[in-house]
């Protein structure tokens, strides 16, 4: 049973993943099971290039970002297990007994992080109900986005990126997982605000 598992492996899913990991030395989040499905194929970071993004050097590959991110989540927190090469096809329960189903394997989760792309193409059985338009994309791409709340789809199930409704930049995708996180956090933390700060004076 994980506490918590993100679906996606993009820059929002990530970005949560590495918030959640660094919070393993928190009493609350220190006997917490995470985990990431990092399917990528259809990300559209395989095509991105990078000028205007926020403590990414210019030129920086979105392909190079895809893999570097997962390295870097691999090698600072471990604890965090990644489950590669599996593509989600249905979600069934609800909160705090969630089965996410892929192509390969069942998982039992309490929360669930989906954090895909907003592609019409969207197909996640159990999910499809929460389907809208994308109100911040052109109209012509036919984007979609997952219903939520301030990122809260129900209970036990978010959505970050531009599938919570966000424009596509990868510091706006960033920033909505890194939200995420935090709120997930708060709920481990008895309700208390929290985020993680790393600091050279410590």
């Amino acid at each position: 049973m994980f506490d918590v598992l993100i679906i996606g492996g993009g820059v929002s899913g990530v970005s949560c993943a590495l918030i959640l990991g660094s919070a393993k030395n928190k009493p609350f989040a220190a006997d917490k099971n995470i985990a990431i499905i990092t399917h990528q194929k259809a990300s559209s970071l395989q095509d991105a290039l990078f000028y205007n993004a926020y403590g990414i050097p210019a030129g920086k590959l979105g392909s190079e970002l895809l893999t570097e991110s997962v390295e870097q989540l691999h090698d600072l927190y471990p604890h965090v297990a990644q489950i590669e090469s599996e593509k989600v096809m249905k979600v069934e329960g609800e909160f705090p007994n969630f089965t996410v189903v892929t192509n390969k394997k069942s998982y039992a989760t309490k929360t669930i992080v989906v954090a895909i792309g907003s592609s019409n193409t969207f197909d996640i059985e159990g999910l499809n109900q929460f389907i809208e338009p994308n109100k911040k994309a052109v109209v012509e791409k036919q984007r979609i986005q997952l219903k939520n709340d301030d990122h809260k789809v129900a209970d036990g199930i978010y959505v970050a990126g531009t599938l919570a409704g966000w424009r596509s930049q990868l510091t706006i995708a960033a920033g909505s997982g890194a939200a995420v996180a935090t709120d997930i956090l708060t709920l481990w933390n008895n309700g208390i605000s929290c985020q993680v700060h790393d600091s050279v004076r410590k």
